[in-house]
């Protein structure tokens, strides 16, 4: 009897020690600021800078290297071969490598070496995802293995599903992207599914609602713009408009439709109370979890397949939309179905946010390179817009067709459109409160 008292004392303190203090290590490297060097980020940022740092130049080549396994990964695999829109992405990666090639050789047609180009494809976007996302997973594993994710989740349940239709576990999603980035995001989101504790419905909806570009990113934005200025105003209110957009998506085709089934889904709090059910919860999950090599070594798995799978993407899909949005009329077209949601509010430069906008499909940058010269309030409009519309070819739709979640091009369109005219309608108005 008192053997067995014994190991259960001894597995709860195993459980405890993962539940708040491993999980603790996973919150601390993805959501606490701290200075270095005179650079205040997260602890997972500035592990980047300082891999990138030490790397030097040979980071070019580990990024090439990358896209190099990604771009022959589908041939391999023969996953190239089991739809059409597989054969295409194929295809895409094998043009992205080629890209690659010319980006870090220098060689190639002197046009795609300008610095809107090839330079910013591959420094500024490329080498990014390619060092946070397998570094990110190495520190996923602390973050969503040992119960943090259905205690938080149960805590945050009267919030995120009335308003999301979502469980409180995506709450830490939603953080994740904009702490860190969309592919963590999707990463947390695609783990999750696959355990069964998303319905594709839910998985869907954090997809395409709450992996935006990281906080960091949008600083980017803000400065390519001219933005910093009002860099909190810009920050908040871009997370309340995305958000808010996320909220009126889930009630319209094509989420709304999408099936709602779940293996493992979220308790309910009990008569216990609220804390309590999400402290026990959280334990139970502890005590089960797997070993912290394993769990390491499960989450640096799925994200090198990751970044093998959207690096090549982005430098293919990336470098087409800016080629058509620099030398053709295309997304001048695609923009006139924006005008009517720009043109209603009566502001110089609605034509060109509404362009803009639309070239966000290619890549969520895009608008702010085109805008740089614009009036203030377009500018804003378009700093929240490129942000609150979350989906994009050259990486966030790449990123979602890579996981398991069940959305095909077709529907994620759908999506970015529903989203982008949402957004437009916001972020006009909240711009001229911020300008006036």
């Amino acid at each position: 009897m008192e053997q067995s008292q014994t190991r259960t004392s001894a597995s709860d303190a195993l459980a405890r020690f993962r539940l708040l203090v491993l999980s603790a290590v996973g919150i601390f490297f993805f959501f606490i600021p701290i200075t270095i060097g005179g650079k205040s980020t997260i602890p997972l940022d500035h592990l980047v800078g300082h891999i990138k740092s030490w790397l030097g130049s040979g980071v070019a080549w580990y990024a090439l290297g990358m896209i190099v396994v990604g771009a022959a990964y589908p041939f391999v695999s023969g996953q190239w071969s089991k739809s059409l829109t597989d054969k295409t992405f194929s295809v895409l990666k094998l043009l992205g490598a080629v890209a690659a090639v010319m980006a870090v050789t220098g060689t190639g047609p002197e046009f795609l070496h300008s610095k809107d180009m090839l330079p910013f494809l591959f420094e500024k976007l490329v080498i990014s995802v390619g060092l946070i996302v397998p570094v990110g997973a190495v520190f996923l594993s602390f973050l969503v293995s040992y119960g943090l994710l259905e205690l938080i989740g149960i805590l945050v349940q009267p919030v995120m599903r009335p308003i999301w239709r979502t469980p409180g576990r995506s709450a830490i999603d939603a953080v994740a992207s904009f702490v860190g980035s969309y592919s963590l995001g999707l990463l947390i989101t695609n783990r999750v599914y696959k355990s069964g504790q998303y319905s594709a419905k839910e998985a869907a909806i954090i997809a395409t609602g709450f992996s935006t570009v990281s906080a960091t990113f949008m600083i980017i934005v803000a400065k390519t713009l001219d933005l910093m200025a009002v860099w909190n105003l810009y920050f908040w209110g871009t997370l309340v408009i995305t958000f808010l957009v996320t909220a009126i998506t889930v009630r319209l085709p094509p989420l709304r439709g999408m099936d709602e089934s779940v293996r493992d889904p979220e308790p309910d709090a009990g008569r216990e109370g609220r804390f309590q059910t999400a402290y026990q919860t959280g334990m139970d999950v502890a005590r089960q979890a797997p070993s912290l090599g394993s769990g390491i070594r499960s989450t640096i798995k799925d994200g090198l397949l990751m970044t093998i799978a959207i690096l090549p993407s982005i430098m293919s899909v990336g470098l087409i939309g800016l080629l058509v949005a620099k030398y053709t009329p295309v997304f001048e077209w695609l923009g006139y179905l924006f005008y009517p949601f720009t043109a209603i509010w009566g502001i110089e430069g609605a034509k060109a946010l509404a362009q803009a906008s639309a070239s966000g499909l290619a890549e969520m940058f895009l608008p702010a390179l085109l805008l740089r010269e614009a009036d203030v309030v377009v500018r804003m409009a378009s700093a929240v817009v490129c942000v609150s519309s979350v989906l994009f070819f050259s990486a966030s739709i790449p990123c979602i067709l890579s996981t398991s979640i069940p959305l095909s091009v077709g529907r994620l369109v759908v999506v970015w459109f529903i989203r982008t005219a949402l957004s437009l309608l916001l972020a006009i108005p909240f711009a001229l409160l911020v300008v006036g």
